[in-house]
């Protein structure tokens, strides 16, 4: 039996973990919004019900974590952590899992600590070059001089924002004048640095690794940008993630599996578990990879990445032999081996998933 098959063998085996499904909602949000985390929250409570998981749902409605949870007992349950934020607090998704860890909780996903580290760009960046680990060439920009950058095409970031935030075809910049502007739009619109990095024009994958210590490359997802001539379309901005209206939406289609050669797959995950042990990522991530000239480039390690249904982890999984459930499923056995009561129940089973430090396969 390879990895691979002993997750999804314990995952079978451990179907009746108890859960609380953590999740929030904000009532700033539009209606369409606050509706849809709930669906999504109901969605993987339902398909963790059908596995055979008791499910408790706890929704997060305001800026009192701890007192929502005070009515649960942390040796009780696996907390699947879906929080995004404190409602009204932005970036607060290490805040969350900051609280679980005080209140006694075990969760789903990365600790506290990683989910801080990774939401500074630059700290990222420094710890990928500390391993060796392939990126863009980067530099930091606190004001609207580009002053020591000559490397062209390049992209804008804002170096402390998620989700693509702030990323849109004029992010994509061809001279010191663009660069000098953007820098300043970044600055004065996100309120902080802004990261700028050599633009690799190139192929772009999605790969998800699941796992600690052994760990597991989810079939890889590429990203088509055969649509677009232009430069500057050829990226995962904001609006081709989130805005159905828009032409990179629709335009940019999903390849999985992603067509590539043995090595280069081979070189891929490489990097890929690589990345995933520097970020110091747990359970799942998400890292975004572009290949140029024979090199892999690691833009983006997500460590708290989107995980609800059509999502290309959720693709992946199935593609890999597991339904939505049995992934969501799969990363509560993960979270168990760390819980002191139900970890020492099932930790014989689970113990296999903590050996190998490094060592991944491909699915």
């Amino acid at each position: 039996m390879d990895h691979w098959e002993e997750l999804i063998d314990i995952h079978r085996h451990h179907r009746d973990l108890p859960v609380l499904m953590l999740y929030n909602i904000n009532h700033a949000w539009l209606p369409e919004e606050i509706n849809e985390s709930r669906q999504i929250a109901q969605a993987i409570s339902s398909a963790l019900r059908e596995i055979g998981h008791p499910v408790t749902e706890a929704c997060l409605e305001d800026q009192d974590l701890a007192g929502l949870l005070r009515s649960y007992t942390p040796d009780d349950f696996i907390v699947f952590n879906l929080c995004e934020e404190i409602p009204g607090f932005l970036h607060s998704y290490d805040l969350i899992a900051q609280t679980l860890e005080e209140l006694g909780f075990t969760y789903t996903g990365a600790d506290s600590k990683a989910l801080a580290f990774s939401q500074d760009k630059r700290r990222v960046q420094q710890r990928l070059d500390e391993c060796g680990v392939s990126t863009p060439r980067w530099q930091i920009f606190t004001s609207d001089s580009s002053d020591g950058w000559s490397i062209y095409p390049a992209i804008v970031k804002p170096a402390l924002e998620h989700c693509s935030l702030g990323l849109t075809r004029a992010s994509v910049v061809w001279s010191a004048d663009e660069l000098a502007s953007r820098i300043c739009h970044v600055i004065e619109s996100f309120h902080g640095p802004a990261l700028v990095e050599e633009f690799i024009d190139g192929r772009e994958f999605a790969v998800n690794v699941v796992g600690n210590g052994r760990l597991h490359v989810l079939p890889i997802a590429e990203f088509d940008f055969s649509a677009f001539k232009d430069a500057q379309d050829r990226l995962i901005s904001y609006d081709a993630k989130f805005n159905p209206q828009s032409q990179a939406y629709g335009l940019i289609k999903t390849i999985l599996p992603a067509r590539l050669r043995e090595d280069e797959q081979e070189r891929l995950i490489k990097i890929a578990l690589q990345g995933y042990c520097a970020a110091g990522c747990r359970d799942y991530a998400r890292l975004d990879i572009r290949l140029r000239d024979g090199i892999f480039y690691i833009l983006d390690i997500n460590p708290n990445s989107d995980i609800s249904p059509g999502t290309s982890v959720a693709m992946a999984a199935e593609l890999a032999g597991l339904s939505d459930g049995g992934l969501w499923s799969l990363l509560v056995a993960l979270a168990a081996r760390r819980h002191p009561k139900i970890g020492a129940a099932v930790g014989q089973d689970l113990s296999c998933l903590e050996a190998a430090p490094g060592n991944g396969s491909a699915g």
